[in-house]
C-alpha cells in the first residue's frame, strides 16, 4: 500500500512539473504574441499560436534542458521556435489537406483565405529561426543547423504523405519512414535542443533526439488511431479525415495485410471514392480496420516504439528520477485520448 502511494505521489509531482513547463512556456508566448502590422499577416499567426494544443515539443525543449542541467527560462527561445516551426507546418498542411478544423476552430484557411494561410505561414518559418539569434554563436549555430535539418526533413515527410494519397503500392516500412520525417524528426530536435541549449555532451544529444524520435513515431501511430477511433471534442479535429482524404495509414496498410481478398476488395474500393457525405464510408472503413485486427495491431506497434524510447534510456547517462519522468511522459502520451 505505501509503494502504490508513493508511485501516486510520484507521478503526481511529474504532472505538476509538466505543468509547470507548460504554464512557462505560455507566459513567454504570451509575451512573444504582440500586435503588429499589417494586421493581416500577424492575426492569423497570433491566431493558430493562441489555438491551443498539447505544447508537447516545447514542453519536452524545457525538460530536456533541465535534465541535462540547463535552465528552463534560457531555454524558452529555442521551444518557442519549434512550437511556431510546427504550427508554421500546420497552417500549410491544413491548406494541403483541405482541413476545416484545427484543434476544434476554423483552420487558418478557412477563417481567412488560401493565400493568407500561405503567406502567414512563410512568415513564421522565418520567425522560427529568428528566435536562435538570441543565443551565442556556438549554441545558435548548433540550433540553427539541427533546425535547418530537421524542417527539410518534415517537408520531405509531407510530400511523401502526399504522394501516398495517389499510390496502392506503399508499404508499411515506407509509411514508418514518412511518419519518422513529418513528424518524429521534429520531437527528437525538441528535445535535442534542450540538449545544445544546456551544453550537454554529443552522446546525450544523440541519445536523447533518439528517444525523441521513436517517441515521435509512437505519438503519430497514437495520432492516426485517435483519427479513426477518438472522440472529435477531445480530439480537436475532424474524425475519420484520413479515410477522407484516402490517406495510407498503418490501420490501413496492416487492414489490407491481414483481410481476405473479399475485403482487401471492399476497402480498396472506399480508398478510391470521395462521396459528398462520407458519413457511411467513414463507419465501413472503422469496420474493416477492427475486424480485420489492424486497430490491434496499430495499437500494439504504439506500445512497440514506446519501449524502443525507453530503451534507449537505459545507456543515457542521466538520475533514474530524470528516466522515469520520461518514462511517465512517453506513457501518458501512450495512453493519451486528445
Amino acid at each position: 500500500m505505501r509503494c502504490g502511494r508513493f508511485l501516486h505521489l510520484h507521478y503526481f509531482c511529474i504532472m505538476q512539473n509538466f505543468q509547470s513547463y507548460h504554464d512557462a512556456f505560455v507566459k513567454h508566448l504570451e509575451s512573444y504574441i504582440v500586435p503588429k502590422e499589417p494586421k493581416s499577416l500577424y492575426e492569423p499567426i497570433h491566431y493558430i499560436l493562441e489555438l491551443g494544443g498539447k505544447r508537447l515539443r516545447p514542453i519536452l525543449t524545457l525538460m530536456t534542458a533541465e535534465i541535462f542541467g540547463g535552465s528552463c527560462s534560457n531555454a524558452l527561445d529555442a521551444a518557442l521556435s519549434v512550437e511556431v516551426f510546427h504550427n508554421f507546418s500546420l497552417v500549410h498542411d491544413d491548406i494541403m489537406d483541405d482541413a476545416p478544423i484545427r484543434r476544434g476552430k476554423d483552420t487558418v484557411h478557412e477563417k481567412w483565405d488560401i493565400n493568407t494561410g500561405i503567406l502567414s505561414g512563410d512568415a513564421m518559418l522565418i520567425m522560427a529561426y529568428q528566435l536562435f539569434e538570441n543565443y551565442e554563436s556556438v549554441i545558435f549555430q548548433d540550433l540553427a543547423k539541427l533546425f535547418s535539418k530537421t524542417a527539410l526533413e518534415v517537408c520531405e515527410g509531407q510530400q511523401y504523405d502526399v504522394d501516398f494519397e495517389t499510390r496502392d503500392d506503399v508499404t508499411i516500412p515506407e509509411y514508418l519512414k514518412m511518419i519518422e520525417y513529418k513528424t518524429a524528426v521534429l520531437v527528437g530536435a525538441a528535445m535535442k535542443m534542450g540538449a545544445i541549449v544546456a551544453k550537454a555532451s554529443n552522446t546525450c544529444q544523440t541519445s536523447i533526439y533518439d528517444f525523441g524520435r521513436y517517441l515521435g513515431i509512437a505519438f503519430q501511430l497514437q495520432d492516426d488511431y485517435l483519427d479513426a477511433f477518438g472522440d472529435s471534442v477531445t480530439f480537436g479535429k475532424q474524425i475519420g479525415g484520413d479515410i477522407i482524404e484516402n490517406k495510407k495509414t498503418f490501420l490501413y496498410l496492416k487492414a489490407l495485410e491481414f483481410s481476405e481478398p473479399e475485403e482487401k476488395t471492399q476497402l480498396r474500393h472506399l480508398y478510391g471514392i470521395n462521396p459528398s457525405d462520407p458519413t457511411d464510408k467513414i463507419h465501413t472503413v472503422k469496420q474493416l480496420f477492427v475486424s480485420s485486427g489492424a486497430a490491434d495491431a496499430t495499437k500494439k506497434e504504439i506500445e512497440h516504439y514506446t519501449n524502443k524510447a525507453f530503451s534507449v534510456l537505459e545507456s543515457l547517462d542521466i538520475s533514474e528520477a530524470h528516466k522515469n519522468d520520461l518514462k511517465t511522459f512517453g506513457k501518458d502520451l501512450m495512453n493519451r485520448s486528445v
